[in-house]
């Protein structure tokens, strides 16, 4: 689960509106065209080889935490759930709100095409550029140094806000010609000073897929939550990502940049619920479920999509063990419900291999394995957990 928080007034690629105050960006494709939402994870060539906050895949069936006397297991989640949440209303948190750090308003973009791509990437390069210079300024050494990565003549940003714990899109591959997208969405704790690990989950899955007619997008489009916070346990903060995403993805299908793509939404541990608020309003070939707490949904008929429903756990995941249960706790819904790789979830589960929480995109497993050919269309080749 990966966080990070909103922005305003974004401006984008092809002319969408921008969102105002701190809440959410507009992806419309047009403005914000692909939604800043791109943590910061590691750019170091090494970070290739980690998985980011957003990289689960359920892996061999491991024994499911939720099973057992029924009963006794729902008692057991609702104090498990008491506890974290009153943890998370009264334990101070290591990773407070930073303050403010100053940056510009997101770059002017002109509308998105096959001819303006480049003009788009070099204005959201200058535009983070800017941001390095006032971090630098204001005294943050860490987040310029991260807003000069991405300032980097070798990134392809559709879209860049360094303000707050910022926002970022960017793209691997050649969009134009691309005929299957891979749509990657973070969890909780994802920002731009997280970004690196994040970047290196879409790396990963680039150098899987064949170079010619597929891209991979890292979507950091929403304020994720903290995983140390209330925020965590509610689809609340979802919700917001959720808008997002499906004005992002209906931006993908009507750019006038190549043709309709096949998209694939990969979504990991908090990105899962944003996935499947928006699941029924986006047009995709396969929503991907990885390391999920749960989707606020009770089965895949409850999402409301056309698209094949994936979902894996890896064995080492630490996820198994949240409740999945749904609560009424302060006068408040708590908890996210149902488990995507329960059989009666109905999702296709696939193996995920032995890895932990942030080990799906890991090169050479398992689970980046069955994530390319599900992005390919190549569902045979899947191998089920």
């Amino acid at each position: 689960m990966s966080g990070m928080s909103g922005m305003s007034g974004v401006r984008g690629v092809s002319g969408v509106s921008g969102v105002s105050g701190t809440s959410g960006i507009s992806t419309d494709l047009r403005v914000d065209a692909i939604g800043r939402e791109t943590g910061s994870l590691r750019s170091e060539p090494a970070a290739r080889h980690r998985t980011a906050p957003s990289d689960p895949i359920p892996g061999p069936r491991t024994p499911s935490p939720h099973r057992g006397p029924r009963r006794p297991r729902r008692r057991l989640s609702r104090a498990a759930l008491t506890a974290l949440l009153t943890g998370a209303l009264v334990v101070p948190l290591s990773a407070a709100a930073r303050p403010g750090i100053p940056a510009p308003p997101p770059a002017a973009l002109p509308p998105l095409t096959a001819g303006t791509t480049a003009a788009v990437y070099a204005a959201n390069r200058a535009n983070a550029a800017t941001a390095a210079r006032m971090a630098e300024a204001h005294g943050d050494h860490r987040r310029a140094a991260y807003d000069r990565a991405m300032a980097s003549p070798s990134r392809h940003l559709l879209a860049f806000d360094g303000r707050g714990s910022g926002r970022a899109v960017e793209v691997f591959g050649d969009l134009a010609r691309a005929e299957r997208v891979a749509v990657l969405v973070p969890g909780s704790d994802t920002t731009l000073d997280t970004y690196d690990r994040f970047r290196a989950t879409a790396l990963a899955l680039r150098d899987r897929l064949p170079r010619s007619r597929t891209a991979v997008v890292a979507w950091l489009g929403y304020a994720a939550p903290r995983t140390l916070s209330t925020a965590v346990l509610t689809p609340t903060r979802a919700g917001e990502g959720a808008t997002e995403l499906e004005r992002f993805v209906r931006g993908l299908h009507t750019l006038p940049i190549g043709r309709d793509p096949e998209v694939s939404l990969l979504c990991h541990s908090y990105g899962t619920v944003v996935c499947a608020r928006a699941a029924g309003r986006v047009d995709a070939e396969n929503l991907v479920l990885v390391g999920s707490p749960g989707t606020g949904a009770d089965s895949v008929t409850d999402l409301g999509t056309r698209a094949r429903v994936w979902a894996a756990r890896g064995a080492e995941d630490w996820i198994a063990h949240v409740p999945h249960t749904r609560v009424s706790l302060f006068g408040a819904t708590v908890g996210l419900g149902a488990d995507p790789v329960s059989p009666g979830f109905g999702a296709r589960v696939f193996a995920a291999g032995d890895g932990g929480h942030s080990d799906y995109f890991r090169p050479g497993s398992t689970s980046l394995a069955n994530l390319a050919h599900i992005v390919l269309g190549e569902t045979a080749e899947v191998s089920r957990g």
